[in-house]
């Protein structure tokens, strides 16, 4: 059994990773495989749909993206559907119940069960390799699965289960053959990347990962998402503020500062350490870029602590922050034990202040980029006009894919996406940068 598949991804990066692997396994399989197939990619046999249960917008977007194919298979443009992933995971028996016209249903670790459900051996000897679904020229490096934090409205524990480290060596050969494959930029993700080795080598390791990626000669980034601040591993830091090839830029979800909320969310850390951490950051990396995420409205949250909270991203004034509102998951501590006690209209005007606050922040930020000269690592093209003018979007260290602003390089048709080029920013505003190429 053969033929057009594609495996699209919502959700994560640590989601397009599995994403990718399981296209790995197929395409060997002898399948032609399309990541993230477009309209004028039908028809297709198999369409794969890798789901995201994380909090309720996900799981409607979910939801509709399945409801969507499941019109173009009646439309005679897909064959089969099958949905895998973190929603999928959680909530199968109400998939089967609500959506029965799914074709199949899988779990988050259930890559061997879909290759031999579509006639493919599962081969363990392709685990470090992957079709990328990004630009050639980054990938996301996939630490670990799991956590073992259970703060109190996170599910991931519940779907993803405790906190599993990848051996060092099968990172490091997966680093190498993306690297072979010209990938330029490595993002290490996990649940939580500033766990990593616990549970394998009996303390943390992450340090010493990152070390070893940056021996290999054709990775010239190295970037750092969804690091935790409890137990934050500070040798990293130094390590950072040493290594060229690793980015001066650190995420760090601290979801809130006051004692009471962070008590109440489970978090294991206080308002005296988390800014002791981030006086760290400053000391070890200076000129670090900070990215954060907070939350509004978690059960504790009064507006008292929600002013505790403005007060710290005023003073803390963080590079890039974004937030989003509690909502209550069942299964999690915080459904089973705490009361929602804030509604949701104060809720969503809690976030648009925290919003609006840092609109000004980062936008100050920005400003205070222009007229100097940075390494941009060129994206995409996305015009092109009959004078011959094409615009880049790139990023510099200071920017991760996906998540952050973009360095706009206006008139630039020589560049080529997966270079590095020298530019000079020319003006900003609230998220993006504008820039001109300097010509060596």
């Amino acid at each position: 059994m053969t033929g057009k598949v594609s495996v699209y991804t919502l959700g994560c990066s640590k989601n397009r990773v599995d994403s990718e692997h399981l296209m790995q396994q197929l395409e060997a399989g002898g399948w032609e495989v399309i990541p993230d197939a477009a309209e004028e990619d039908y028809p297709l046999d198999v369409l794969i749909i890798n789901t995201c249960g994380f909090i309720h917008d996900a799981r409607q977007e979910s939801v509709d993206y399945i409801l969507e194919a499941l019109q173009e298979q009646q439309n005679g443009r897909i064959g089969k559907i099958m949905v895998m992933g973190c929603l999928s995971q959680r909530y199968r028996k109400e998939l089967e119940r609500e959506i029965p016209e799914v074709d199949a249903l899988f779990g988050v670790e259930d890559i061997p069960l879909i290759t031999a459900t579509l006639g493919v051996r599962y081969n363990p000897g392709l685990a470090t390799q992957r079709v990328l679904s990004t630009p050639a020229h980054y990938a996301y490096l996939k630490l670990s699965e799991g956590c073992d934090r259970g703060c109190a409205y996170c599910a991931i524990p519940l779907i993803r289960g405790k906190h599993i480290s990848r051996p060092k060596e099968d990172l490091i050969k997966e680093a190498r053959f993306l690297a072979e494959q010209g990938v330029k930029e490595l993002v290490l993700v996990a649940q939580d990347t500033s766990f990593y080795g616990l549970d394998l080598y009996g303390k943390r390791q992450l340090a010493e990962l990152m070390e070893s990626l940056c021996k290999i000669d054709s990775i010239q980034w190295i970037r750092l998402l969804y690091t935790y601040p409890q137990g934050f591993p500070v040798e990293v830091l130094k390590l950072m503020g040493a290594e060229k090839k690793i980015c001066q830029y650190i995420d760090i979800p601290l979801q809130h500062i006051s004692d009471r909320v962070l008590s109440a969310m489970r978090r294991n850390t206080t308002k005296v350490q988390t800014l002791q951490l981030l006086e760290d950051f400053r000391k070890f990396v200076p000129g670090i870029c900070i990215r954060t995420t907070l939350m509004v409205g978690h059960p504790g949250e009064g507006e008292k602590e929600f002013r505790e909270l403005t007060g710290f991203v005023e003073e803390a004034r963080f590079e890039r922050m974004g937030a989003f509102m509690y909502s209550r998951e069942e299964g999690t501590y915080g459904a089973l034990h705490l009361k929602d006690t804030v509604p949701q209209k104060v809720k969503r005007e809690r976030y648009a202040r925290l919003m609006e606050l840092q609109k000004g922040i980062s936008f100050a930020y920005n400003q205070s980029r222009v007229g100097n000269s940075c390494n941009v690592l060129a994206d995409y093209l996305i015009s092109e006009d009959t004078n011959n003018r094409v615009t880049v979007l790139g990023r510099t260290q200071y920017e991760a894919p996906e998540v952050d602003g973009q360095i706009i390089l206006e008139n630039a048709p020589e560049v080529v996406p997966g270079t590095f080029v020298t530019a000079l920013i020319t003006k900003a505003d609230e998220y993006d940068l504008y820039a001109r190429l300097i010509k060596e």
